[in-house]
């Protein structure tokens, strides 16, 4: 357990206490989270400050909404390269002194988890580790490779062995296979050849490296603490270690960080910036600024803009938490209808409580949510979410609502409807699971059971992120999971992706 190894001979990969996941789905009571769209990832990395490990896990804390599978740390010490690996929460794992002590080092690159290529296993927690030929690299990845199936193919065909089933895995084989005499050449070399989305961080010997896709899908901030630099999905990873704010990466650009500084490099040919819409309505914190626009107003924004496309008469506005909250008091500061606290959110409860007691489910006990019926009963309600996937959850909330005495239950969602699935880092169903995908608006409300049922329009939300509307030529955004237009090529979609990445994570 945290043992390491001499520079040249890797890093202590060898967490691997357990290599299997726990199987037990068992429902934890009615959960609002169990029909949500999962997060992607968060990457995090420091180069040279005294507190490394300690920084970086304070960083992977902020970044916890990113991705609550695993959590990982890699350090460099000047001659041995030390990694922590884990299943579960960063606070489970990285919050005493013991284990960032067998952290050392004055770099470090961190990394949260929610799978979506290759399963819940240990060996596929990040940051991911190699020796090469030049020296150890530890990469950290956020966002999937839409050719990841197609390199392991090749890559297997050729010899290489994989020690996971993450598609991260092939930019280290990559790298591994380059003829090019230095590193970062090597790796760029490698994102030459690999598609889709990517925000990558990597420690080498001598550097700490980022990376972001062409399009600048997934995020990339640069930071500064102490006069050390920092690279982290979000400004709210800077945020929680008081370091400073320097820039956004910029799409398709590599930073590398040494000694001398901080060196930009562009090596590929220039495009528009296409960002992921859905960090601003879903996956970054609140509290954090992407590509200049605070997240917390951008929300308001979008339940603003629902309310002048959709209003609807009621007594109040109930956001469905927590996600909602930002949505529902832009809705009800335009529209004038109070914001009340209909759903209250119990957050100490964890799933592993009701597993001791499974004869109790039958009595639809609601451990971390239930309705505020002093606020709901005898009311017309606008309930207010963020996005409907399935539906499954949404037909619970109106029955709750009603249940706690509503009148009337009116759903207002701040977003498109979804219709696409994403292969691009958030793990989403395939088409035929998807509500929007397979009803209409009416069948859709019907099956909801709810008295009226509105989507914020595509037009609208780029509106709310100060657009005047989705330029159909160029789109400012990635938004194929409410319009279909994916701006990458998918080479593994040949067949059905989603099951070959299953099939793949079973066979690991």
């Amino acid at each position: 357990m945290g043992d390491t190894e001499d520079a040249g001979r890797g890093a202590d990969l060898g967490q691997e206490v357990s290599d299997s996941t726990d199987s037990d789905q068992s429902d934890p009571g009615f959960d609002l989270d169990a029909d949500r769209l999962r997060e992607e990832c968060g990457v995090f990395g420091i180069f040279g400050h005294p507190a490394a490990a300690a920084i970086t896990a304070l960083g992977l804390h902020a970044l916890q909404h990113r991705g609550q599978e695993a959590a990982g740390i890699v350090t460099f010490d000047g001659q041995r390269y030390n990694s922590e690996r884990r299943l579960g929460l960063v606070s489970d794992h990285f919050s005493k002194a013991s284990t960032i002590d067998r952290l050392p080092g004055e770099s470090a690159v961190g990394h949260v988890r929610y799978s979506t290529t290759g399963g819940t296993i240990l060996r596929n927690v990040q940051p991911l580790f190699a020796e090469l030929s030049a020296g150890g690299f530890a990469v950290a990845h956020n966002g999937n490779l839409t050719n990841g199936l197609a390199l392991r193919r090749d890559l297997v065909q050729g010899g290489a062995i994989y020690q996971s089933t993450s598609d991260t895995e092939a930019i280290l084989h990559l790298v591994a296979r380059s003829r090019r005499s230095q590193l970062t050449d090597r790796f760029i070399e490698a994102l030459r050849m690999i598609e889709g989305a990517y925000a990558l961080v990597v420690l080498t010997n001598k550097k700490l490296i980022g990376a972001r896709d062409p399009l600048g899908i997934r995020p990339l901030v640069l930071g500064e603490l102490d006069g050390r630099y920092i690279l982290a999905s979000e400004t709210c990873a800077l945020d929680i270690i008081g370091a400073r704010f320097v820039r956004d990466i910029a799409n398709g650009e590599i930073v590398v960080i040494s000694d001398e500084g901080v060196e930009s490099l562009r090596p590929f040919p220039p495009r528009p910036a296409r960002p992921c819409i859905f960090e601003y309505i879903y996956f970054a914190r609140p509290d954090s600024i992407v590509h200049g626009k605070p997240v917390y107003n951008v929300r308001k924004a979008m339940g603003a803009e629902l309310a002048r496309e959709s209003p609807v008469e009621a007594d109040v506005v109930v956001p469905v938490p927590d996600s909602g909250v930002p949505a529902a008091l832009g809705f009800a500061q335009h529209s004038g209808i109070p914001f009340e606290l209909g759903i209250i959110r119990n957050h100490y409860v964890g799933r592993t409580f009701i597993q001791p007691f499974q004869s109790v489910r039958e009595l639809g006990v609601r451990l971390k949510h239930s309705a505020n019926r002093a606020v709901v009963a005898g009311k017309r309600i606008v309930l207010i979410d963020d996005s409907i996937v399935r539906g499954t959850t949404s037909v619970k909330i109106v029955q709750m609502m009603r249940d706690a005495g509503a009148s009337e239950v009116h759903f207002r969602i701040s977003s498109p409807p979804i219709t696409h699935p994403d292969y691009y880092g958030i793990d989403t169903p395939e088409a035929d699971k998807l509500l929007a995908a397979t009803h209409t608006l009416d069948e859709m409300r019907a099956y909801i059971g709810c008295d009226s049922l509105a989507f914020l329009s595509v037009d609208g939300i780029y509106r709310s992120m100060g657009e005047k509307a989705r330029d159909p030529v160029r789109p400012q955004y990635t938004d194929h999971c409410f319009t279909g237009d994916y701006p990458t090529t998918l080479t593994d979609s040949g067949g059905d992706t989603k099951a070959q990445l299953s099939l793949l994570a079973e066979a690991g």
